[in-house]
Order: structure tokens, then sequence, then C-alpha cells
């Protein structure tokens, strides 16, 4: 049974430690991102990204998306961004904008379904941002849904049987989105827009 955490910009000094410790050792968090809650992991740990695929009944050929705290750490799964995706990047983030890139050898294969492509993102949500900081580790931070059903905005939508197969449910309160991020590619120096989510087409333009 997971334990929940309640969080907020006033205790999350305190509890960042140890929560950003458990996430190095491989435990699955559900938590608040800037757009829904998530439930996450270190990217870097096969075995962890397997049990979240598992959790969450994803099939192994939908890639997952990888949230970052700062472009060092892009830099060091990703063979970086070129100017054109710089501008994006210092236009949207942090913010609910997924930039496809090419991935490191570092980065687990079932992260990106075998793809030598990766999603990266940067999150404004500061509980998510305190955790990948403070344990220095990338995260994977899926919708935290069985797959295919509704998104959720609060701990009280979790489905009972994810209370049983995470280690910690981290609230942070009611979440005001249930739009999932906007994931774009960079082809022949022109935005492609992959999936439209809370960034809108009209608002891509650099």
């Amino acid at each position: 049974m997971a334990k929940i955490i309640k969080v907020n910009q006033n205790n999350i000094i305190d509890k960042i430690d140890f929560l950003a410790e458990e996430l190095k050792n491989g435990k699955i968090f559900i938590l608040p991102t800037s757009t829904i809650y998530g439930i996450c992991g270190n990217a870097l740990d096969k075995d962890t990204v397997k049990r979240i695929y598992e959790i969450k009944k994803r099939p192994y050929n939908k890639p997952l998306i990888v949230l970052v705290s700062n472009k060092e750490m892009l830099n060091k799964i990703t063979y970086g961004i070129n100017s054109i995706e710089e501008k994006i990047a210092n236009k949207f983030w942090p913010g609910p904008l997924t930039i496809i890139l090419k991935k490191k050898k570092i980065v687990p294969d079932i992260v990106t379904a075998n793809q030598d492509s990766i999603g990266i993102r940067i999150d404004t949500n500061y509980i998510v941002n305190s955790l990948i900081k403070k344990s220095n580790v990338p995260i994977v931070a899926p919708s935290a849904n069985i797959s295919d059903k509704e998104n959720i905005t609060c701990i009280d939508e979790i489905e009972k049987e994810m209370f049983d197969l995470v280690d910690y449910i981290i609230d942070g309160g009611s979440l005001k989105s249930t739009e999932e991020s906007t994931i774009i590619k960079i082809n022949n120096e022109q935005i492609e827009v992959l999936r439209e989510g809370k960034i809108k087409k009209k608002e891509l333009k650099i």
C-alpha cells in the first residue's frame, strides 16, 4: 500500500531529501506535474521503468516522455538542441511542451520503445521540479491512470489498484488542467506538432 505524503511549498524542503533518495533507489511515485498527476520513477533505471509500464498496463511500443530539471541534464541524456529547438525551449520551458530529440545510450531502450529519439520536457510544478533537481536524475512521468482511462487531477481520482502498486503518493492538491503536454519535433527547420495539448499550434510561432 502506497504511503501518502502531503506536500506544499512550505514543507517541501523538509521532505525532499528523503523523497529524492527513494527515487534514486527505484521507488515509484504518483505526483502532480504542471498538467496532470503522473506516475513517476527514475528514467535511467530500466527495472523501474518496466514496473511503470506494468502498473499502467501500457503497451511497450508507446514511448515515455522524460522530465529534466535543466539543460545540463538534457545534454546528459540527449545530443543537445539545435538553434530552432533552443528558441522554442527558451520560450516555453519550463512548461507543458515536449520536444523530440535524439537520445544517448544512457537512456534505456524501454523508455523510448526502442527508438533513437526521446521526448523531453522541463516542468513548472515545484514538487516534481524539486524532486528532479535534488535527486539529479531525469524521470518518466506518464499520466497516473490505467492506459486509455481518464487523466487525473487529484489523488481522490486515483484508482484503488494503483494505491497497491506504487510506493508513494504525493498529494499536492487539485490541479486545474487535464490537458497533457504538447509534443513537437523539428523537421527541416519546421515545427511538426505530434500531439496538441495544453500549448496550441497557433502559439508555436518563433
